[in-house]
């Protein structure tokens, strides 16, 4: 060991005559501390947040979706599904018939988006329809037509499994005595679903393909095609070749299109939060040039004595950097270390409950990826030894004759 550190670590742990300066340094560890915890617990708070969100919309919906302007643009859908499944990256690609329907349960009337899928070709990449919250999937041959609620929707319309329920689809209107009207279809509740998204499992509603068909009035044509590829983050470029093979009346839309202002908010505030914390690690740091100055004045005498025996002014510059450093870094572990514990605890005890039907999720997960831990490590570190140069350097400085001239 150098007698530099020896003598930085001498400073930073010996007891002093001025107990006020050990309190300075003390205060200094944890305001770092205080900081760097609150730095982890924040970013981790956006990140869970952030990540589980997109988790459940991903699960729950599409990739790539494949609308069309007109009825007739996707007529040969079985062959454009199979072009769209060769493309490299591409899991599955299946047929959605979709409309505005009102749905009347015991308990009251709610609007729905009623979407009809083929459930053979779903349930092979949704886990929440291979593990319905109750009941199962419609099966064809049934005496009445099969309806999948999801959760939040059945406890609205006050409904379970096996009950009935009244289906009034906006493009099913006929003529009667008085005038247009839409015409009533009954539905059996075979199953309940919750994907854990709050606004997916209260607003929507799945029966069969070839039942929404007819529903619908779409005949042998389908509203659009939904598309489930490896990499989530390569959807722009699969679009793009999805793009060159579609007729010209229909085009592509991303998950990151569809959900474009939800996931700018989230890495806006994240950003915002990030700066704003790392202010607190910066007032923090200053407590750390204020200790080292009031360090440089209590061991003036020391400094004189060293450089008097041959220490150089680097040397005296380092003892300080040095004593600085150790501040940064016991305080930067110490924080980092609380807040990982904080967040681990957070996550197993789940101790911030949140108003599911406003944020999604009913608590707040806490997930911190390294990359953020090593970029709050780093700017806390610098911070910290850029607060030791002023007082190191004011420490180089002094003038051994003058601090050992009343010895």
């Amino acid at each position: 060991m150098n007698y530099e550190l020896f003598v930085a670590k001498r400073y930073l742990t010996a007891k002093r005559k001025q107990a006020f300066i050990s309190v300075i340094t003390f205060i200094s560890i944890l305001g770092i501390t205080i900081g760097v915890m609150a730095l982890v617990i924040a970013i981790a708070l956006i990140t869970g947040f952030q990540g589980d969100v997109q988790d459940k919309i991903l699960e729950s919906t599409s990739h790539i979706m494949v609308p069309a302007l007109s009825r007739d643009a996707l007529k040969d859908y079985p062959q454009l599904i199979s072009k769209i499944e060769d493309i490299d990256g591409v899991i599955s690609a299946t047929p959605v018939a979709h409309d505005n329907a009102f749905l009347i349960g015991p308990s009251q009337r709610r609007g729905v988006m009623l979407k009809g899928i083929d459930f053979d070709l779903e349930s092979q990449h949704s886990s929440w329809l291979q593990e319905l919250e109750s009941g199962k999937i419609p099966e064809s041959g049934s005496r009445r037509e099969g309806i999948l609620l999801g959760r939040e929707m059945a406890i609205g319309l006050g409904v379970g499994v096996g009950d009935t329920i009244e289906v009034w689809a906006s493009s099913s209107i006929s003529l009667s005595p008085l005038g247009l009207m839409p015409r009533p279809k009954r539905f059996v509740v075979t199953g309940i679903f919750n994907t854990g998204l709050y606004e997916f499992d209260s607003s929507m509603a799945l029966i069969k393909l070839e039942t929404a068909q007819k529903l619908f009035n779409l005949g042998d044509d389908i509203s659009h095609i939904q598309i489930r590829i490896e990499d989530v983050f390569r959807a722009p470029k699969i679009a793009e070749k999805i793009q060159e093979i579609i007729p010209p009346l229909a085009y592509t839309m991303t998950w990151m299109e569809l959900n474009e202002s939800l996931f700018s908010a989230l890495k806006l505030e994240k950003n915002i939060m990030f700066l704003t914390i790392t202010l607190i690690v910066f007032v923090a740091a200053l407590n750390i040039i204020a200790t080292l100055i009031l360090m440089v004045m209590e061991k003036t005498r020391d400094i004189g004595i060293l450089m008097a025996m041959g220490a150089a002014s680097r040397n005296i510059r380092k003892i300080f950097f040095l004593q600085g450093a150790m501040i940064g870094v016991i305080g930067t572990a110490a924080g980092v270390a609380l807040g990982l514990i904080w967040c681990w605890l957070a996550n197993v005890f789940k101790l911030i409950k949140i108003p599911v039907d406003i944020y999604q999720i009913s608590f707040v997960p806490f997930h911190i990826k390294l990359l953020d831990l090593m970029l709050i490590v780093g700017i806390t570190l610098l911070i910290s030894l850029l607060s030791t140069l002023f007082p190191s350097y004011r420490a180089a400085k002094v003038d051994p004759v003058t601090a050992l001239k009343y010895e």
